[in-house]
C-alpha cells in the first residue's frame, strides 16, 4: 500500500468526491440534461433521458455526445446543467482543517467548470485552498478518462507523477494517474448508483479507497505529523 509521505501534490476530482454523494447535485444536473436534450432536440421525456444515457455511456458524457452528434455548442448546455441548488453541500470543518494541513499544493481536476467547482468549494468553505481548477473548458471538452486532458493539465501545472495523490470517485478515472506514477485513492458510497466499495481490492490502479474523505485526508495529517515527531 503506497504511503503518503512523498506527496507535494493533491489533486481532486469535485463532484461526489470533495462533497459526499449524498448531497446528490448529480440528480438535479441529470434532469437540468435531460430536459436541455427534450428542448433543444425536439423530443420527448422517454427519449431525452435515452440519449442523455446514450451518450454518456459513448462518449464519456452527455456534453461530448451532443457536441459530436448534434454540433451542439457547449456554453448553453453547460450553464444551464449547472443553474442547480447547492444548498445541500454544507460547510464542512473536518475537510477545512485536514486540506489546510497537507503539505504542499491543492488542485482540482473535475469533467464539470470553473464555476461550477468555485460555488461548490465556496459552500464547503475550502474555495481558498486551491491553487487551481482544471475544467472541462481546460480540457478542450475532452473528459476523464481520456488520456489527453490529464497530460495537458499535468504539463500545465507542472504536475509531477511521482509526487502527486489522485482522488476520485469513478475507478476508470484513475487508470490514467496510476499510469502517470500517482498515488491514486477512489471516493466509495453506497448512494451512488455503483457502489464501489470493494473496488480496491480487484483493481491493481487503485491503492486506496475510503468512503469519508474528510476522515480519510485527516488520517494522512496525523501520520505525516507523526512522522515529523
Amino acid at each position: 500500500m503506497k504511503s503518503f509521505d512523498h506527496i507535494n501534490t493533491w489533486v481532486f476530482d469535485l463532484d461526489n468526491t470533495l462533497y459526499p454523494a449524498s448531497c446528490k447535485l448529480f440528480d438535479q444536473m441529470h434532469v437540468r440534461m435531460s430536459d436541455f436534450i427534450k428542448e433543444r432536440l425536439k423530443v420527448d421525456q422517454a427519449e431525452a433521458l435515452r440519449l442523455r444515457r446514450e451518450y454518456y455511456l459513448k462518449h464519456g458524457t452527455t456534453l461530448r455526445g451532443l457536441m459530436l452528434e448534434h454540433d451542439m455548442e457547449p456554453t448553453d448546455f453547460l450553464d444551464y446543467v449547472h443553474d442547480i441548488d447547492y444548498t445541500a453541500v454544507a460547510n464542512d470543518t473536518t475537510l477545512q482543517k485536514a486540506l489546510a494541513k497537507l503539505p504542499g499544493r491543492k488542485l482540482v481536476f473535475t469533467n464539470g467548470t470553473t464555476g461550477h467547482a468555485g460555488r461548490v468549494m465556496k459552500r464547503l468553505g475550502v474555495e481558498d485552498q486551491f491553487e487551481a481548477v482544471f475544467d472541462i473548458v481546460d480540457s478542450d471538452y475532452i473528459p476523464k478518462p481520456s488520456r489527453g486532458p490529464y497530460d495537458k493539465f499535468a504539463g500545465l501545472h507542472s504536475v509531477e507523477g511521482s509526487r502527486t495523490a489522485f482522488f476520485e470517485d469513478m475507478p476508470e478515472n484513475l487508470q490514467a494517474p496510476h499510469a502517470m506514477g500517482m498515488t491514486t485513492v477512489l471516493i466509495t458510497s453506497e448512494v451512488r448508483h455503483t457502489d464501489q466499495s470493494d473496488v480496491a481490492n480487484r483493481l491493481d490502479h487503485i491503492h486506496h479507497s475510503t468512503h469519508n474523505l474528510p476522515q480519510f485526508l485527516s488520517g494522512i495529517v496525523n501520520k505525516l505529523h507523526g512522522a515529523k515527531q
